[in-house]
């Protein structure tokens, strides 16, 4: 029989995606006949827009999308995004700076096998999204946690940042809007960690897939606009998923500096070659058309961030600030620790515990901050029905008792 422990220290070093592993639980529930209601997995419960989906059945038919195209992705689809790029960021780059990958979540895994080498560090402004610091310890990189609270706006201090420094800093990870706390960083904060990483020769890896989420007025600053000099040593992750509802079509891309655009291409050639054509051809209709598609769900985000941000602040021991951002909240629970919970009056020490015993007894679905480098909080996405919504905060205040 095989010897399961002999995989590589690489594999066994990381842990599973905590997001994806509530979810999965709560879809396994589901199957099972148990009314849940998930607030787990950051996908927009809205359809892709009809005339992407037209695209990509005209894109079946066409046989040049039968065949391998190029690693680093479709021209047209470089040029697009290049064009959108200037649209929303406000600077130019070259289409030969853009690699389209599987989803952003291979533009993450990818910039770090280019960038680390064994014992490089990357600061990671926290709470984080909870794959940031698996992917810095696959490329054999450490993960270095940089927290900010709620009574900072969950927006990264530049003195801790610098305080964080050592001579093995190679990176830097922004992501406004956040993921998981919907805050979105000032400008002041996003041109400070620029100028920064220019005086240290810093990478910056900007997570910018949530550009289009934002609410109250509130815009996305873009470091890559606001420090031209940092363009240099900036790679931009980002992707069709959150802002067309596109999570199951796996489109992301990077955009890097040239050298550094051609090696993700070397490397990705030898992991996925080029992204399904359809899929592209997909994403070129959406990212080559108007942003009023967004525009609408935007709107219907806004009505539920408002919704089960007062649901939460009305249970008691729950505090939640409004996002501004993206589509989650991030509930403090640290109240509810140590207390008996519910009808059987079950006790929680941590919010790991206290998330497992609202799914297995409340029947709702939230991920625990330990995940986020946020211990004590819960994140909720309300990238879901209005119905179910309401129905998710109605079962959490009557567990809760």
């Amino acid at each position: 029989m095989a010897d399961w422990q002999n995989l590589s220290d690489r594999v066994n070093n990381v842990a599973p995606s905590a997001t994806l592993a509530v979810d999965s639980k709560a879809k396994a529930m589901k199957a099972q006949g148990i009314d849940i209601v998930a607030y787990g997995a950051g996908e927009p419960n809205f359809p892709t827009p009809d005339y992407i989906v037209d695209a990509a059945a005209a894109a079946c038919r066409d046989p040049k999308n039968h065949r391998y195209t190029p690693t680093a992705g479709l021209p047209e689809l470089r040029e697009a995004i290049a064009r959108k790029t200037l649209r929303d960021s406000g600077y130019e780059v070259s289409p030969d700076q853009v690699v389209v990958t599987n989803g952003g979540k291979q533009s993450v895994y990818e910039v770090f096998q280019l960038l680390l080498n064994p014992g490089d560090e990357v600061i990671i402004p926290a709470p984080y999204w909870t794959s940031y610091p698996e992917v810095v310890k696959l490329a054999g990189g450490k993960p270095v946690p940089v927290f900010s609270g709620a009574e900072q706006g969950f927006e990264p201090d530049i003195d801790k940042i610098e305080a964080a420094r050592t001579d093995r800093t190679k990176a830097i990870i922004i992501t406004s809007p956040s993921n998981p706390t919907g805050a979105v960083w000032s400008r002041e904060t996003i041109k400070a960690i620029g100028e920064w990483a220019v005086e240290h020769h810093v990478w910056v890896v900007s997570d910018e897939i949530y550009e289009h989420l934002n609410y109250d007025g509130v815009k996305t600053a873009y470091v890559g606009a606001e420090v031209p000099e940092v363009r240099n040593q900036l790679l931009v992750l980002n992707g069709v998923a959150k802002t067309y509802a596109m999570t199951g079509w796996r489109v992301g891309w990077t955009v890097a500096p040239l050298e550094v655009a051609k090696a993700q291409t070397k490397l990705q050639s030898h992991m996925t070659s080029n992204v399904a054509n359809v899929s592209q051809r997909a994403a070129l209709a959406a990212v080559a058309g108007d942003l009023s598609a967004v525009a609408a769900m935007r709107e219907a985000f806004d009505k539920r961030r408002r919704a089960i941000v007062a649901a939460l602040n009305e249970i008691p021991g729950v505090h939640c600030p409004m996002p501004t951002g993206a589509f989650y909240a991030f509930a403090n629970i640290e109240e509810l620790l140590g207390k008996p919970l519910g009808a059987n009056g079950s006790v929680a020490h941590t919010s790991q515990e206290f998330g497992a015993l609202l799914l297995d007894e409340g029947h709702v679905a939230a991920v625990p901050g330990e995940a986020f480098g946020a211990p004590g909080y819960l994140r909720f996405s309300y990238a879901l029905s209005d119905e179910d919504l309401a129905k998710g905060m109605r079962y959490f205040k009557e567990w809760i008792g």
